[in-house]
């Protein structure tokens, strides 16, 4: 990972930690990984999630999970102690994906908006694919689409967006196998793509999509519901803001 690229000020953390209980984004896409998780991933006993921030997706895998081992990676130290807080029974560590040398180790691994950060992407999935489990599978989400890229991006300290056949290759070329695919935040595209052409160089605000008016919020997520009923009845997103994909281990390969 790029030190360069800072996503957050440290007093960041205490504000996404704060907010990602009550906003639409979060509270959505934590309910459309864990149905995808239950759907697609059978049982399993020791869950790692690289660039864990401050704990909510493992959190809400710790309600879902109670028996299972969580184990929490974050490149910046100031998320950890969020995420600590939030689920006291999980290991948590700083690490570097770059430089993560684990062999076979967890039975699923969860990357959620990691992976877009990351200069040496491929590496990273290299990485996570050694140190899953035969039969492992790895869980991720990414931001979707080359021509949504915005000023946005550039706040966020993205290196890319992915198009679905980008990220498919690289997980292949981990040595891993495809299962599940679909994009998600696909109803609200247009209006995300209307966001995002109203953000201007030097007058965006990094924390602007927190603070949305009540209605609003309850409104998106009243529309991402939607979109989970619809991917529960088999609907496979062509295109959304992001990108969903699981992808299995071989049980020949160590």
């Amino acid at each position: 990972m790029t030190t360069d690229r800072v996503p957050f000020h440290v007093s960041a953390f205490a504000q996404l930690a704060a907010a990602e209980a009550n906003h639409w984004w979060f509270r959505s896409r934590n309910r459309v990984l864990l149905w995808a998780i239950a759907a697609n991933i059978k049982e399993f006993w020791a869950f790692l999630e690289i660039g864990c921030g401050t704990g909510f997706v493992l959190a809400g895998v710790r309600s879902a999970y109670p028996n299972a081992q969580l184990f929490g990676a974050e490149y910046f130290e100031e998320g950890l102690r969020f995420a600590q807080e939030r689920i006291p029974s999980a290991a948590f560590r700083q690490l570097d994906a770059t430089e993560l040398a684990e062999v076979a180790t967890y039975d699923v691994i969860g990357a959620f908006d990691v992976i877009e950060h990351i200069e040496q992407d491929e590496k990273v999935l290299t990485n996570l694919a050694r140190a899953l489990k035969p039969q492992g599978a790895l869980v991720i989400t990414v931001p979707q689409h080359r021509w949504m890229w915005s000023i946005v991006d550039e706040h966020a300290c993205h290196v890319r967006r992915y198009i679905r056949a980008e990220l498919v290759e690289k997980v292949k070329r981990a040595g891993l196998q495809v299962e599940y695919v679909t994009s998600f935040v696909s109803i609200l595209l247009p209006l995300m793509w209307l966001s995002r052409l109203r953000a201007r160089p030097g007058t965006n605000d990094p924390m602007r999509e927190f603070r949305l008016s009540g209605w609003l919020n309850w409104a998106l997520e009243v529309v991402m519901r939607v979109e989970l009923i619809l991917l529960k009845m088999g609907v496979r997103f062509p295109v959304g803001g992001s990108l969903l994909l699981i992808a299995k281990k071989d049980a020949a390969r160590s």
